[in-house]
């Protein structure tokens, strides 16, 4: 599906979606609770449902309800599974370690680029610590044998994923494990994110050291706080000129992508730098606020080339073809504040591509094409319904 937007900015009230990260969180912890869980999560996603339905193959009975899942966990896990991960890969991370402490024989599938993004060096610390994985196919990995308690350390320089993983499956094992997290751990409010999201469940980790076998003491009933996230195309739309009242935000919230609250404003003062291993989700809407303004520096990119595109190459790509300017070394990336003129934009399968593109038309002299517009659905499957109903003109064409 491709969309052209005529400029106009967006006014109105937006109660922002429930937390991705923070549900596939809540979803692993209710799957494996000591009773069953009402999760309050309003609206879901493609990702979401992928962990969802991973879930339900490891022997989780999960239903959705008017306010979001029904939850009746795994009491005995199957001895083998699939487990189709779509192009989640908080799903494929996240649960690649637990089907390991579980001793299931599962086949996981990758769709999109997942089977391209990296696994290393969780890949080799399950294998340490009593798994065989292989790669039957590309789109595949077969996990087989089952994972030892005992002492991880593992790099912290790649995705706090693994080490979201690697709690998740600690604390399903039997006796002590303790995770050593070596050199610089990114994304830290991730993990922190997973650490509050156990904690509510009854799971102690502090310093990363969990004590396995303590059942869970599960919350009845727990809501999905709104998404930092996707909140942040709006908070930029409205540092733009628009006026939108946002809802649903929680502003002492751990999600990483709060500091949106903090960066648009630097972003009004002049040309700024911006370190990025923390916020990599929020690189390409704020390089759209930077091209409109003053511009702006990202130092410590190099995870954004292992998104859902190669992020540096789509960000560049995306600010050129609506007439700005940028441009990048291994390790920077250079957003020159000459504004936005508008044009064609190849979303490249990305969903944050998408979105940004559409709120840059909301300060463009001409209209935006978006390309493959339908890959929203990843994560934010009422976006062009919502960005419509808040003044959005746009028309599209099926391909």
């Amino acid at each position: 599906m491709d969309i052209t937007i005529q400029p106009h900015s967006l006014r109105g009230d937006l109660t922002i979606i429930p937390s991705k990260s923070l549900a596939h969180r809540y979803l692993i912890c209710a799957a494996f609770a000591d009773q069953p869980t009402d999760l309050v999560c309003s609206q879901t996603n493609r990702d979401i449902e992928a962990t969802a339905d991973c879930l339900r193959a490891l022997g989780a009975e999960i239903t959705r309800t008017d306010s979001g899942y029904c939850i009746f966990p795994c009491n005995v896990p199957p001895q083998k599974a699939t487990l189709n991960c779509g192009e989640s890969g908080s799903t494929l991370r996240f649960l690649l370690p637990v089907a390991c402490a579980l001793g299931v024989e599962t086949t996981f599938i990758l769709e999109g680029r997942l089977p391209d993004r990296p696994l290393s060096p969780l890949w080799e610390e399950l294998e340490r610590m009593g798994c065989t994985l292989t790669r039957p196919t590309k789109n595949t990995i077969l996990c087989r044998g089952k994972l030892q308690s005992g002492e991880f350390t593992i790099d912290g320089g790649v995705s706090s994923q693994f080490i979201t993983g690697l709690l998740f499956a600690a604390s399903l094992l039997p006796g002590e494990s303790t995770i050593f997290v070596k050199g610089r751990l990114e994304s830290k409010p991730y993990l922190d994110m997973t650490r509050q999201a156990m904690s509510d469940f009854g799971i102690a980790t502090p310093n990363l050291c969990i004590c396995g076998g303590t059942p869970y003491q599960s919350p009845a009933r727990i809501q999905v706080e709104g998404d930092w996230s996707n909140g942040s195309f709006f908070s930029a739309a409205n540092s733009m000129g628009s006026d939108i009242n946002i809802a649903g935000l929680n502003p002492d919230s751990l999600q990483g992508d709060r500091a949106i609250l903090d960066l648009l404003p630097q972003l009004k003062t002049g040309f700024t730098t911006i370190p990025a291993a923390d916020i990599p989700d929020l690189v390409p809407i704020l390089s759209i606020c930077a091209a409109a303004g003053h511009g702006a520096v990202f130092t410590d990119i190099r995870r954004l080339r292992l998104k859902e595109s190669d992020r540096v190459a789509s960000v560049i790509a995306m600010v050129e073809s609506l007439g700005g300017r940028a441009e990048a070394t291994e390790n920077t990336l250079t957003i020159h504040g000459t504004g936005l003129r508008g044009g064609t934009v190849d979303a490249m399968n990305d969903h944050r591509i998408a979105m940004s593109a559409a709120i840059a038309s909301t300060v463009c002299r001409d209209s935006v094409t978006i390309l493959g517009a339908e890959c929203v659905s990843k994560s934010y499957p009422q976006f062009w319904e919502e960005f419509r109903r808040l003044g959005g003109n746009y028309e599209q064409y099926i391909r």
